[in-house]
């Protein structure tokens, strides 16, 4: 047996005795760089572990067609007003078959390029699939909905899906994002991309919640100090470490949390609406 189907072998071992299981849906989160294993043979494990049944699904999110992103924003810093526009001039619009997730990592682009693999519709925050439950969990991603009750992240919510964060921490727990939704008059801002429609290039601008990742991290270590039901399951998979959760468990708790933590308070002690602090915008 060579060395490469005796670490798959591991792999695959290590990720069901996490609690991946057949036949589930799982999201995955993942960087690769600690664990010693390649984007294939983790895409290959993955699918192994859940099996024909399962379905793998991972973020395909795209910031390089944007101006309002914070990839931009980062680009165009120090540049004088021509520089930015030869720069928004040179963003390619959003195609669906063929814009890479490059900043999503390579175990989300190899998924996204799998034969099979499909992709959701949204120009800045689409996620791929491959497995049976694929066509279900990415339909109607509306294009003005990044994060909420019409993406994705809501049809995972409804699957009871599984979250696994592979070498990264809480701050790459996109499931977060939906509770931002179901907080009560949530913050919103305006989001401008390129996109193709009818053949053509034209910048598209919409309104949505603006999303905040900056308390994740301060999040993610709550939701652990407070599980007492092991929703939350630690472990390493290959030399990384890894952690596997409900994604019920974590919206259900992010949406009370923030709650908490991002409302203003009234005199009667209670959260009530107002606006958190301002976030940093990721599309």
């Amino acid at each position: 047996m060579t060395q490469h189907l005796i670490t798959g072998v591991r792999t695959v071992a290590q990720l069901s005795e996490l609690g991946v299981e057949r036949g589930g849906v799982l999201l995955v989160h993942a960087s690769l760089r600690a664990a010693g294993v390649g984007p294939e043979a983790m895409a290959e494990a993955l699918r192994e572990a859940l099996g024909p049944d399962g379905t793998l699904v991972v973020p395909a999110f795209t910031m390089e067609n944007s101006d309002t992103s914070r990839h931009y924003l980062d680009r165009v810093r120090g540049l004088d007003e021509a520089a930015r526009a030869a720069v928004r001039a040179a963003m390619p619009p959003f195609d669906r078959a063929r814009s890479p997730a490059l900043a999503m990592g390579r175990l989300a682009e190899t998924v996204r390029l799998t034969p099979g693999a499909l992709r959701s519709d949204h120009p800045q925050t689409s996620f791929a699939a491959i497995g049976p439950a694929a066509g279900t969990l990415l339909a109607g991603h509306r294009p003005d909905c990044h994060l909420g009750e019409a993406s994705p992240l809501a049809r995972l919510y409804e699957a009871d899906a599984r979250i696994l964060l592979l070498g990264t921490g809480y701050e790459s727990c996109t499931a977060f994002h939906l509770a931002e939704y179901r907080l009560p008059s949530p913050p919103l801002r305006h989001y401008r991309c390129v996109v193709a429609r009818a053949g053509r290039r034209q910048w598209w601008e919409y309104e949505d919640v603006e999303l905040d990742d900056g308390d994740f991290a301060a999040l993610g270590q709550d939701l652990e100090r407070a599980d007492v039901s092991g929703a939350v399951r630690g472990g390493r998979v290959a030399s990384a470490p890894g952690r596997l959760l409900r994604l019920r468990t974590a919206v259900d708790f992010a949406t009370v949390w923030l709650r908490r933590h991002r409302l203003p308070v009234s005199r009667e002690g209670s959260p009530h609406p107002g606006p958190p602090p301002r976030a940093t915008a990721r599309a």
